[in-house]
């Protein structure tokens, strides 16, 4: 099997050492991580929110086992922020946000995406030792299966109200997702501790995995996003608003590229289930074919509609890094070249269009004519995708991240 082209080790490695700088003003003396402006400062108008957070506990707790300096005192302040005052102590679970007066957000409910990055981040904080890291993962695993997780379903929920009393009708892959990628932490945060219940977190995953992937061959690759409360797709939710943050109308090719990447963690976690890798392949291809160069210039479409025409064609980084990473996983499963071609391709344009040498961190947003834009995203609050852009290439397909490099896998060769 060939190697991945470049960018080598030691480049992938100066890139993750620079994101992570890009971060260095992200904790909160009263907890939580702050959402960071395109000058890598806070901006306290925009609030906490649980979700920037968690990604930042998860980030800086892989820095502290890197041993990236400042890591374990940002990875600490965001894990204040979900045992303290993002925390609901009166009826369990996380708020969406606090607004800049520190004041819950309470319109924003209690949502399965927000509680799945809590499951993630407690996760590698235990993994990197980080003190209140246990508690925090008990409590959030309680949480997510009481609220979140429908037994009988093998899928999870995907919002309440703010007092838990009323679950939303409302179905999403991306919460699943995100989902999947939590459950294969929590199973390898208790596994490498000595704790029970690993094998049930990851037939969880395969689960959701099973059935995205299952979603995928009757939609023709691309995946439906917004579902009823009977996971019946609901192909046209948003079409008048397609650059909606969280729920855009159409397929989004990079949540393709994520699953294909997804898929083959899971595969790999639970061994034997080629039918993961078959899915992966082709939501890969699908998502390549539809996004990339879509439109007449480099780089990814945002949205595209159910026959793979372009509906919002702003480029998000976001989709670019899952790129890497799932033309990266691929190669690493498969061996074959056209994946790596892929991934130098990709990495190329990230160094030329997302890649901010000046002001830090990578555009988090361009225009369809690869000028940095703000329609959709703010500044840079996120560093989650980019920085896991550089260390998955370097890491088996299992164990999840914080394990893997707790474990001292870190250099595999794809």
């Amino acid at each position: 099997m060939t190697s991945l082209p470049r960018p080598d080790e030691r480049r992938l490695a100066a890139e993750c050492e620079r994101l992570l700088a890009f971060g260095a003003k992200l904790a909160l003396p009263e907890g939580g991580a702050a959402y960071l402006d395109a000058e890598g400062e806070p901006d306290p108008a925009q609030g906490v929110h649980t979700w920037i957070t968690a990604r930042t506990a998860h980030v800086y707790s892989l820095a502290s086992l890197l041993g990236a300096s400042g890591g374990e005192a940002i990875a600490d302040a965001a894990l204040a922020g979900l045992s303290g005052r993002l925390r609901d102590g009166e009826r369990g679970g996380w708020f969406h946000a606090l607004d800049a007066d520190g004041k819950p957000d309470r319109a924003g409910g209690k949502s399965c995406y927000d509680h799945a990055f809590v499951l993630l981040a407690a996760s590698s904080a235990l993994l990197a030792g980080r003190p209140g890291a246990a508690p925090l993962l008990a409590d959030a695993a309680e949480v997510y299966l009481e609220r979140f997780w429908d037994e009988r379903a093998g899928l999870p929920l995907d919002a309440w109200d703010a007092d838990f009393e009323r679950a939303e009708d409302y179905r999403g892959l991306n919460s699943t997702m995100h989902s999947v990628e939590a459950f294969l932490a929590v199973a390898d945060a208790l596994e490498a501790t000595g704790e029970p219940g690993a094998a049930a977190w990851r037939d969880r995953a395969a689960s959701a995995a099973r059935f995205a992937a299952g979603l995928a061959a009757s939609h023709g690759d691309r995946l439906p996003e917004h579902f009823g409360p009977d996971w019946t797709p609901d192909l046209e939710l948003n079409r008048e608003r397609p650059e909606d943050r969280f729920k855009p109308f159409g397929s989004t090719p990079g949540h393709g590229l994520e699953w294909s990447r997804l898929m083959l963690h899971v595969e790999a976690a639970v061994g034997g289930d080629e039918a993961l890798a078959a899915a992966a392949a082709r939501l890969f291809d699908r998502a390549a074919a539809d996004g990339w160069d879509a439109d007449g210039a480099e780089g990814f479409v945002y949205t595209v509609d159910w026959d793979g025409v372009p509906v919002v064609r702003r480029r998000m980084h976001w989709v670019l890094a899952e790129g890497i990473a799932a033309a990266a996983a691929l190669h690493r499963r498969t061996g074959e070249d056209r994946y790596a071609d892929r991934y130098a391709t990709w990495w190329d344009y990230a160094e030329r269009r997302l890649i901010d040498r000046d002001g830090g961190s990578w555009w988090h947003e361009l225009d369809q004519r690869n000028r940095p834009s703000a329609s959709v995203w703010d500044g840079k609050p996120d560093l989650y995708h980019a920085v896991q852009a550089t260390l998955l290439p370097r890491l088996p397909l299992a164990p999840t991240l914080a394990r893997a490099l707790r474990e001292g896998l870190i250099g595999g060769r794809a």
